[in-house]
């Protein structure tokens, strides 16, 4: 990591108003993958699974099928900006300091009310940024943010050859045998993360005439949706035939065939729209992760808020469904946007204020106890 602090990292930056929308509708596919996924919905015995041909699940299948590829392209967005930026330790830590806010102050909120019972372990874990690394998203996402500046470097010396062989070796490893299943491909987010990285600066780093033909991406983006879509009604239709769940088989994980090149059509499209900067668009998008932060931060979340607050599988059997189903996701995206909004400017404003005045001497107390152990251990700077 770079501890340098970079005065003009504490600026507004303007940003390209096309990816930063391309962030929001992300979010949005993610709290809807949400919606069907961490409500019941997809139980054994959920309704979805009891009539798995019912109109109803057919929609809830595909409305909430996007999740995966929405993290790719969440992804494939901080490759393209961090693979020609740096890593700061302010960078880093306003990351940290946001996840943690969240995981503290959610906690409490839940316990203080009584809807949770407080326990030791929860406890400690609420004080944990990381207590597991696998397919959590925000645990692997902190870690893989580390790796970042020892990326940078390797592609900094790799040639564009050497580039295109590494992704491919990859990706058949990881999308091939993972949409496949002829060998089973044990993956966790963290080195996953590390493809979409590679794949995102590619893109940055040797532009080509095809990354921007704009109406090729978006007939790549139209005709993958349709076809993504398609996959998970045929797979409904089949399931019970093979007596095994097909749903989601062609769009279960961010590795798998349909889950990459839809992800990345619609990032290349996003890529190449024109719009100008938009401060409504940057402003909103700016809390696409505190969203994320704030309506997945626990199992408890999850079950007051699709359980026990919109109750998604009583809403089921309703003639209100498909309007519920999208009057919540919008509506959970406005109310975290805001809470993250009001995080943003009181919060997180008064933490730096604090923060600045010593990172001078935090960073060199970093660098000093980072210089200590490398004479120690004989290790050159």
């Amino acid at each position: 990591m770079n501890y340098v602090n970079n005065q003009s990292e504490k600026k507004v930056s303007v940003r390209n108003s096309n990816l930063e929308l391309l962030r929001i509708i992300t979010m949005l596919l993610i709290v809807a993958h949400h919606y069907v996924v961490n409500s019941g919905l997809l139980d054994v015995n959920g309704p979805i699974q009891m009539n798995l041909l019912a109109p109803k699940s057919l929609f809830l299948l595909v409305f909430g099928a996007w999740g995966k590829i929405g993290i790719n392209a969440f992804v494939l967005i901080t490759g393209y900006f961090m693979c020609t930026s740096r890593i700061t330790m302010r960078k880093y830590i306003k990351l940290l300091a946001e996840v943690m806010f969240y995981k503290i102050i959610i906690y409490f909120i839940f316990v203080l009310s009584g809807y949770q019972a407080i326990s030791i372990k929860e406890l400690v874990f609420a004080f944990l940024p990381i207590t597991s690394i696998g397919q959590g998203f925000t645990a692997c996402f902190l870690i893989f943010y580390l790796c970042i500046p020892f990326i940078n470097v390797l592609i900094k010396h790799l040639s564009e050859k050497q580039h295109i062989y590494l992704l491919l070796l990859l990706l058949f490893t990881y999308t091939f045998f993972g949409t496949i299943k002829f060998l089973p491909v044990q993956m966790n987010y963290v080195s996953w993360f590390l493809v979409i990285y590679l794949i995102a600066s590619y893109i940055r780093l040797y532009p080509k005439d095809l990354f921007s033909n704009l109406i090729f991406w978006k007939w790549a983006t139209i005709s993958t949706f349709v076809v993504s879509s398609c996959s998970v009604i045929v797979g409904a239709l089949v399931s019970p035939i093979l007596e095994r769940d097909m749903t989601h088989f062609f769009v279960s994980d961010s590795n798998t065939f349909l889950a990459v090149i839809t992800s990345l059509s619609a990032f290349m499209f996003f890529k190449n729209i024109e719009i100008k900067s938009n401060k409504i668009i940057n402003t909103v998008a700016a809390s696409a992760f505190g969203v994320l932060m704030i309506h997945a931060n626990s199992d408890v979340m999850r079950r007051w808020l699709w359980k026990d607050v919109l109750h998604n599988v009583e809403v089921y059997s309703t003639e209100y469904l498909v309007p519920h189903a999208i009057i919540s996701v919008i509506a959970i995206y406005v109310i975290c946007t805001i809470i993250d909004y009001i995080r943003i400017y009181t919060v997180e404003r008064w933490f730096f204020a604090i923060y600045d005045k010593y990172e001078g001497k935090i960073i060199l107390t970093f660098k000093e106890v980072e210089s200590k152990i490398c004479k120690k251990f004989h290790i050159k700077e």
